[in-house]
């Protein structure tokens, strides 16, 4: 199967300014994301979709292509990221033929290449449209997740109708990360968001899965590289 990696990095970040381009170890965030895709052998092409001509040129000096430059409509605070994954997919399947996206976003630096050939793979097997990456959850809804409601008073986010007392008998439950995603081209074009098809998933371990979006993720991803065994890429 032919595989293309798509990476999006628009310009704007409120979180954290500059995101896609801030440096980890002497790499920017998106540098780390193309280093990823490119050392997997099944990925035969690594495509960045930017709005920013700045990205755009990071992106090439790290041997990314950059084909299009994003609509400013798709690179919105609130822009769906899917949307952007279906400008992505028609635009490149008037050029290229390819059975599978892989999607690399940048703020997962800390992936290393079995993380996306365990997604290929799983993918591969035929039972999904989709898999994503995820990790243990490190809290329950059952248990230590609240909302609050209008009148200030505080209650579990689900209420437990079988009155689970121990956490070990709660449904087994898991974050989604931002590892990598592989996907159908046809399901991002006729569909609205992940959920709507098949879901296959791969467990990484959380030393992997950080997933940046402050100032304080990404302190933690630089303490956790500096404290890694072997190289993530």
């Amino acid at each position: 199967m032919k595989y293309i990696a798509l990476i999006c990095a628009r310009g704007g970040s409120k979180g954290l300014p500059d995101k896609n381009i801030l440096p980890l170890a002497g790499v920017p965030l998106i540098g780390w994301a193309i280093k990823a895709a490119k050392n997997v052998e099944r990925i035969s092409r690594v495509i960045v979709s930017t709005d920013s001509e700045q990205i755009a040129q990071i992106a090439k000096e790290f041997g990314a292509e950059v084909p299009f430059i994003r609509p400013g409509v798709l690179s919105g605070d609130n822009s769906p990221e899917w949307l952007t994954w279906k400008h992505a997919v028609e635009y490149l399947e008037k050029n290229i033929e390819f059975d599978g996206l892989v999607v690399i976003p940048t703020t997962a630096p800390l992936r290393n290449i079995e993380d996306i050939n365990l997604c290929i793979n799983k993918f591969e097997e035929g039972k999904s449209d989709i898999v994503i990456t995820v990790t243990k959850a490190h809290r329950s809804p059952y248990f230590n997740m609240v909302k609050i409601d209008g009148d200030g008073n505080t209650s579990l986010l689900i209420q437990n109708e079988n009155k689970l007392t121990r956490r070990q008998d709660s449904p087994k439950l898991f974050d989604v990360t931002t590892v990598a995603y592989v996907v159908k081209p046809l399901f991002v074009k006729e569909n609205d968001n992940i959920f709507e098809g098949r879901v296959g998933s791969i467990e990484v371990p959380a030393e992997r899965a950080i997933d940046i979006d402050s100032p304080m993720d990404f302190k933690i991803a630089e303490c956790l590289f500096n404290s890694r065994e072997g190289d993530f890429v």
